[in-house]
């Protein structure tokens, strides 16, 4: 049997779209690691990973369009970055970031270094959420 120019674009049209279609599939059942925030190293570096803790402190960036937030588990704490698009969307659902302060949260965001601290960036105004 001889391929093509013909038959080899229909091969690579028909697995192109088994994959397009497994994608959509599976994408939803991927799930975020949760991790206790003593275990977060510098091989998780950007990855995306989620966390639950206490937020303790709250702090805003000179320039006013960042937060830092530090999330304690009670075992060890990390900084949480929150940035100016993040944040707007937070606010968007009538959320202030101050009133984080002192509540048990959940957090997925992106390990990060800066300045050889280990930090998380938040991934979206959604991914930071109050628990009880």
């Amino acid at each position: 049997m001889e391929i093509t120019d013909d038959k080899l674009i229909k091969i690579a049209l028909i697995t192109s779209l088994i994959g397009i279609i497994g994608l959509i599939i599976f994408t939803p059942t991927i799930e975020v690691k949760q991790v206790d925030i003593n275990q977060i190293n510098r091989g998780m570096i950007d990855e995306e990973i989620s966390v639950d803790g206490v937020i303790t402190d709250v702090a805003q960036s000179s320039s006013k369009t960042s937060y830092f937030l530090t999330v304690n588990d009670g075992k060890a704490q990390i900084q949480l970055i929150i940035f100016e698009n993040q944040a707007a969307e937070i606010e968007g659902k009538n959320l202030d970031i101050e009133d984080f302060k002192n509540r048990k949260v959940q957090v997925i965001g992106t390990v990060t270094e800066y300045n050889s601290n280990l930090e998380l960036i938040l991934s979206s105004g959604d991914s930071l959420r109050i628990i009880n």
